[in-house]
């Protein structure tokens, strides 16, 4: 099933109509906030890169340091996300998580641990390619452990797709055995189970393990695991501005209605009203704009 965005491309899209608007947008006294982040939310990232070549031709200007000059803080940060293309944006996230002061293990995780093998394939080539450095030497330098393998084992992009119907039963009666029914646990299984299946597979295991042990996944990797190791296998939840930006720029064109729907039934309140009661200013207009509605 494919996820649903709530971003799409704009159908009677002019990428030079969409430059010019920018451009007075940001031209004389005064910034007009609302223009840019009206236009952006409503255009796809391909979109957004067209924008951003006929920018630079029309004015011989470039649109990102232009967008950077006149904006501010979250809300600078959360436009230059958009403007960025989505593999061009994994690969700096994850070199600033690696190279900032402590190993941020949250973005490690929550960017390894979504995206498609063929996804992760092209975001260790354009490490490669960008930085001239191996991507898993530098995880595995800043990272230790169970926590530093499970990232190995995602690195090697060899992750299944789809659902393997005949291994529910079994990968729920074995992350049962490694977990809850015995003294200690053996997070080793946890590690190889939950960084060779799908997504979706994964989601049939939980909802097995639940009817097995009468516990949610989440609840017993929170009891049995800790630190870096439980940030990866609950692939980060919370709502630091970072994570917030990252995930809604990251989520908006691929399933952020289905996270929204996720969202929703598991707080008391929706992914909107969030959004609205944590952040300020143009930052939350832009942020509720990607979210694309209520889910009261």
């Amino acid at each position: 099933m494919a996820g649903k965005g709530t971003v799409v491309a704009c159908r009677n899209f002019n990428a030079t109509d969409d430059a010019e608007v920018l451009y007075k947008a940001m031209k004389g006294l005064g910034t007009n906030e609302d223009a840019i982040l009206q236009l952006l939310s409503s255009r796809s990232n391909h979109q957004r890169q067209d924008i951003k070549h006929a920018y630079k031709t029309l004015f011989g200007k470039d649109l990102v340091d232009n967008l950077k000059g006149e904006l501010g803080g979250k809300f600078e940060t959360l436009i230059v996300a958009m403007m960025t293309a989505p593999l061009a944006y994994d690969v700096s996230s994850l070199r600033n998580a690696i190279k900032g002061a402590g190993t941020e293990e949250k973005v490690l995780v929550e960017i390894l641990a979504s995206r498609s093998p063929q996804q992760v394939k092209e975001i260790v080539a354009a490490y490669r390619k960008e930085y001239d450095d191996d991507l898993e030497e530098d995880i595995s330098g800043d990272t230790s452990g169970h926590f530093k393998r499970l990232l190995v084992i995602l690195l090697q992009a060899n992750r299944q797709s789809g659902v393997q119907s005949e291994l529910i039963d079994s990968d729920a009666q074995t992350l049962f055995q490694a977990g809850e029914h015995k003294f200690g646990t053996d997070e080793q299984t946890f590690v190889t189970i939950l960084g060779n299946r799908s997504a979706e597979h994964l989601r049939k295991v939980f909802d097995a393990y639940m009817k097995l042990s009468g516990f949610e996944m989440e609840e017993s990797i929170k009891r049995e695991t800790s630190g870096g190791l439980q940030d990866l296998l609950l692939a980060g939840a919370g709502t630091d501005d970072n994570t917030l930006i990252r995930a809604m720029v990251t989520r908006s064109e691929v399933d952020l209605m289905d996270v929204r729907t996720e969202f929703r039934k598991l707080f008391a309140c929706s992914l909107f009203s969030m959004i609205k009661g944590d952040t300020g200013g143009d930052f939350r207009k832009a942020l509720l704009l990607l979210c694309g509605g209520d889910d009261a």
